[in-house]
């Protein structure tokens, strides 16, 4: 049996293939995000990856369009957002595969 916190894993990514982690693989990548409101991640995509985000509190901004609790985003390889928490939120992301290096922003 294996225990942690999430507060010690980076970010809230707590299975994949990096440092520290609570299951090490290159299948996929689990985190739990918590986001302040006003947060905000750069326009990017994943060559390799699909992102799976589902928002478990708050209301966040995707691809210029409003999400709430309950709501599941599928981001395909290749599709650019950005990411803006419009209130508190808890989101939890997959990334399948998991895949090092494979964030790519884009100038706008």
């Amino acid at each position: 049996m294996k225990t942690a916190s999430l507060n010690d894993m980076t970010k809230g990514w707590f299975v994949g293939n990096f440092e520290p982690t609570l299951y090490q693989t290159n299948y996929c990548e689990v985190a739990v995000k918590t986001y302040k409101k006003g947060d905000y991640e750069s326009k990017h995509y994943h060559k390799i990856a699909t992102e799976i985000t589902v928002v478990v509190e708050g209301k966040i901004k995707m691809f210029n369009n409003i999400y709430r609790k309950g709501d599941i985003v599928v981001v395909e390889p290749g599709e650019a957002t950005d990411f803006e928490a419009l209130d508190d939120a808890v989101n939890v992301v997959v990334k399948i595969p998991g895949v090092n290096n494979d964030k790519y922003l884009v100038e706008d």
